[in-house]
Formats: structure tokens, sequence, C-alpha cells
């Protein structure tokens, strides 16, 4: 059932765990295969089953001799689905980069790439958004695996019962409220029960047609300036940002694309500053630029560095040193 599992069995593994139907069959699908690998779980604290999940994931852990990472997060004022994912991600990131783990596994299934692919063709998208999740994604310093991305959820609950494995049920999921809980139970599911397969295989075809369409970018980072050189093709470089941004907690909308795509300057989620140079593409934490020193501006200046970037840049002397280099 699971794919990649080559790779997996050469990689110092994390998963990423809930304690639920699916997390709970990648995490018995990996013993069964003699996978390494240890679990992080994130407790919100929103629900009275989150304590249970947690001692559950804990005593799974002692239970095949695993290391358990669990994270208490803040409470979540408000856009909970974004904060959160936000904060799931930088506690894995965190995790990740501490004890040098160099794969990070995600237990989405089918049914979870066709929602958001029918989240992304309303709202009007391209076939590399439409394709959405990959079942491997290069993030930074590690990789990002999602071994379950070609079954569909009913088959995950029929190796869960047959198993008689204990899992737990996240009532949430079924709050049409959000967004995504509509298209899953009012769209994705109904037309999965009925063409699963043409489905499975569209996806294949998609992902054959991405191959071909986009480029393999390689992103570079000093400090919190990340770059890479440009590709023959928009659309590599659109990808290339959305991944980061992905990995960042942050899910770029379609006018957010646009904007990337139109401009040569720009400011995402009051957050970021991206700049298509040239040769490059810079992203950057945003900061306004004040009371720069005469010669700093004079050097982003004589640079043509985007007005926008010179806030950071003027608290990273190395990264300055590095555009110097990169663009004189």
């Amino acid at each position: 059932m699971l794919k990649n599992r080559e790779l997996l069995q050469n990689s110092k593994n994390l998963l990423a765990f809930s304690a639920g139907v699916d997390s709970t069959a990648l995490f018995f699908l990996l013993l069964e295969h003699n996978i390494p690998f240890d679990i992080a779980i994130v407790n919100y604290h929103l629900r009275p089953a989150a304590k249970e999940e947690v001692a559950y994931a804990k005593k799974l852990a002692k239970r095949f001799n695993l290391k358990c990472y669990v994270y208490d997060a803040p409470k979540i004022e408000k856009n909970f689905e974004a904060k959160a994912r936000e904060i799931r991600y930088n506690f894995f990131e965190q995790i990740v980069e501490q004890y040098s783990y160099t794969t990070l596994l995600t237990a989405h299934h089918l049914g979870d790439r066709f929602e958001w692919m029918l989240m992304q063709f309303c709202k009007g998208a391209g076939c590399v958004e439409l394709s959405g999740m990959q079942n491997i994604e290069k993030r930074g310093s590690y990789t990002l695996v999602r071994p379950l991305l070609h079954l569909d959820k009913q088959e995950l609950l029929a190796y869960l019962h047959t198993k008689d494995i204990k899992y737990f049920h996240d009532a949430s999921n079924d709050d049409t409220k959000y967004r995504r809980n509509e298209f899953r139970h009012k769209h994705a599911n109904p037309l999965l029960q009925q063409y699963r397969k043409g489905i499975q295989k569209s996806f294949e075809y998609l992902d054959a047609d991405i191959d071909l369409l986009i480029d393999d970018v390689q992103i570079e980072k000093c400090n919190q300036l990340i770059y890479f050189k440009r590709s023959d093709s928009i659309r590599s470089d659109i990808k290339a940002i959305d991944n980061y941004f992905k990995s960042q907690g942050k899910v770029l909308s379609a006018n957010e694309r646009v904007l990337i795509q139109k401009s040569s300057e720009s400011i995402i989620a009051r957050k970021f500053v991206v700049w298509k140079e040239t040769h490059y593409i810079f992203i950057a934490p945003y900061v306004a630029a004040k009371n720069l020193p005469k010669t700093l501006k004079e050097k982003f200046r004589l640079l043509q560095i985007a007005p926008k970037l010179r806030g950071y840049l003027a608290s990273d002397a190395e990264a300055v040193v590095l555009l110097s280099l990169l663009l004189e």
C-alpha cells in the first residue's frame, strides 16, 4: 500500500501524527514495512479527546520504542485552519532541523488531494495548481513525503478495521462551516465513491504532465533570505515560490499568484517580499525601510535592489554581501 518505500527505508523519518484515521494507518503501515521513524503531534486543546490523542501517541511510541515529540499550541483566536497549519509545520520543521531528520511524512490521501483540486478549480487554476500535492516535495533541508496519496480514505479505514487498530475521529472534520470540509462532504467524497479509479488515473496523467512542464529549481538560503536562479518557465518559478510558502505554513491565494507573476516586487500577507530580479528570485521577511544610512542607500541604489527588500537587508550584512556577488 505504501509508495516510496525504498526512499523511506534509507531515510531518517519523522511522521506528523494526529491519532486520526490517516496518520494511524500510516503509522502501522510503516511498522509493517520495517521503515524507521519517530512521531510528532500537536495539541491544540480544542476538544476533550485531544489529551487522549496525545496519550495514545505517547503509548504507541513507548510500545514500539520510538521518540514522540509533543507541542502544546497556544490558543488560536481567528483563521484557525491557516494558523494551525503554520503552527504545526513550524513545529515539525524545528524538530527536523534540531534532530537531523531527512524526511517529514504526512498521511495525506487521495481524498485530500481531490478536494484540494476541486477548491483550486473553483477559484481559477492551471494544471500545476490542480495537481496540488505531490508524493515527494523537496523543502530546503528535508523532503516532504506523502506515501498514501494514491489511496482513498475508505481503504485506510478498511485496513484499520481489519487489523483492529484503535484510532480517533476528529468531529471538527465534519463541520461544513470550514470550506475544505464543505468540499469534502458535498463534492469530493460522493465523486470518489463513484469514480475513484478514474480520479486516480487522472492524477497520474496530471503528474506526468507536470513533470514535463515544471523544471527542478534549487532553492538556496542565507539567513532569512531565500533565493533561486530563474528558470526558463515562469510556471516553474511560481511553483517553487508556492512550495516555499507552503513550507512556511502559508498557502498562496490565486490573487497572490497573479500578483507575483505580473509584478517584479510583491508583498505577500504583509509578511514577505518577493522580488523577481532579471536572473534571480528573492524572498525575505517584509520590513519597512526607515532611516537607512546614506552609504547603505547608495549601495542598494547601485545594485538596483527592490525598495521593499531594503528594510530587511539593512539588518542582514551577510545577505547584502551575497547580493553584491550575485548582482554585480
